[in-house]
């Protein structure tokens, strides 16, 4: 209801400001581009409240009427004429050389802030504007891709959408089958890891009794979720997807889970990247199911390992025999997996090569090649199982041959095994993961003395 009566209230100022701005004819001509940047420029000049939310509101519409080309524009008139008030900055740099002091460094700060920066908090004044923002991010990003002439405007909207969607701000909300139906639509799109079919599908992951589905909302945005997890709750740490989702699955009693398992988690802002969430909301869903179901001892994920294939392919420097290369040919039938013998082979060097893929392969930057191992390492996890097989989706077999990957929260050890992970790169990883990397290693020493 409160935010009923804000949104609201954003609504009625906004409709007088734009009342006063018809009076003026000052919105209606200043169409592409152009006219946008100038209408940017009254925006900050303005000192109404009224006016500039109806303003702001003007700019965010007619910017979501341009095409690509014109959006460019926009943002590179943005980087252009919006950066910070170079006289102000000389002279705020000027007197702090002269006497620094906590007041000069004050000045000097806001003095360096480009004005971009104030146009971004006074966009999102607008009645809906943090959502136009995010869209409007997810278009820079697009148009980035690699280029860094739009970087600047980037680091700028990132920090403010930073701010503004900090943990503090963040509501996690249980999505159940009384969920209004546009957020349960929203959580079928969204979805990114495991495709929902359908409605039935839908209600499957969340109605039973044995599962459960949280997400972050913000509360500018509260019909948009952030960020969803997927739960299920079983008795032990499970090596495949399709049981989990399976059609004629036999609903656990609530009273023998033990385990929860997060197995799909997906980010449905792209206007917020960058910006992560994940973290806090594993940890604040660890808390609410723990209250409520206090048997449950194990946290641990049934995650996709979406950049292992990739490597393989392009990789020239793979751990691997000349036998071992040729037995990874037979990937290219289709239906490997249906000959045991095949599956068999294949699974001698996929195996230690997925534990190598962890334990060992690196960017030329230093950082792990998967983004998913980074995630859950960098939130503390360790490592625990790798599953053969875990994942007979097409999705699956293009991504990972099939492997899945089991990531374990254990509590007690979470901020030790990030600090490892952050300050010394190392991936904690179970004995059972370790001993897969060395089988590669005597494989590997067998061929050259055989």
């Amino acid at each position: 209801m409160a935010n009923a009566f804000f949104s609201d209230l954003l609504a009625t100022i906004s409709e007088r400001g734009r009342t006063l701005l018809r009076r003026g004819d000052s919105a209606d001509t200043r169409r592409g581009a152009d006219g946008l940047i100038e209408l940017c420029d009254a925006l900050l000049s303005g000192r109404g409240e009224a006016s500039g939310t109806a303003m702001a509101r003007e700019v965010l519409d007619i910017y979501r009427g341009l095409d690509a080309a014109g959006r460019r524009a926009f943002f590179e008139g943005l980087v252009r004429d919006f950066g910070p008030d170079r006289e102000r900055l000389s002279r705020a740099i000027e007197e702090w050389r002269a006497q620094p002091s906590d007041e000069d460094a004050s000045s000097l700060h806001f003095a360096s802030e480009p004005r971009r920066q104030e146009l971004i908090r006074r966009l999102n004044r607008a009645p809906g504007g943090t959502g136009d923002l995010v869209s409007m991010r997810a278009d820079l990003l697009g148009m980035m891709n690699g280029h860094t002439d739009l970087a600047a405007l980037d680091r700028d909207v990132s920090h403010l959408l930073s701010s503004w969607f900090n943990r503090g701000f963040l509501v996690l909300r249980r999505i159940d089958w009384s969920t209004p139906a546009n957020i349960l639509e929203k959580i079928i799109r969204y979805e990114a890891v495991h495709e929902i079919s359908d409605w039935d599908d839908l209600r499957r992951r969340i109605d039973p009794v044995d599962r459960r589905c949280y997400a972050f909302f913000h509360p500018a945005m509260v019909d948009e979720p952030l960020i969803f997890v997927e739960v299920a709750l079983t008795e032990t740490i499970p090596g495949a997807i399709a049981p989990l989702l399976a059609v004629d699955r036999r609903h656990l009693p609530i009273e023998k889970a033990r385990t929860a398992v997060f197995y799909s988690i997906s980010n449905t802002q792209r206007g917020l990247g960058g910006i992560s969430f994940g973290s806090f909301l594993i940890k604040q869903v660890v808390e609410e199911l723990r209250r409520e179901l206090p048997k449950l001892d194990t946290f641990v994920t049934l995650s996709p390992v979406p950049g292992f294939m990739p490597w393989v392919k392009q990789d020239k420097d793979l751990p691997l025999s000349d036998e071992d290369r040729e037995v990874l040919k037979r990937l290219d039938d289709p239906k490997w997996f249906e000959s045991p013998e095949t599956a068999a082979l294949l699974r001698g060097v996929l195996e230690p090569l997925a534990a190598h893929y962890f334990l060992k392969a690196r960017t030329p930057k230093g950082r792990l090649i998967d983004s998913v191992a980074r995630f859950h390492l960098g939130n503390g996890a360790r490592l625990e199982r790798i599953n053969w097989l875990g994942d007979l989706s097409p999705k699956g077999m293009r991504e990972s041959s099939g492997i899945m990957v089991n990531y374990l929260y254990r509590l007690d050890d979470i901020e030790k095994n990030h600090e490892v992970y952050a300050n010394d790169g190392e991936v904690v990883a179970s004995s059972a993961v370790k001993k897969l990397l060395k089988s590669e290693g005597r494989r590997l020493l067998d061929m050259r003395l055989s």
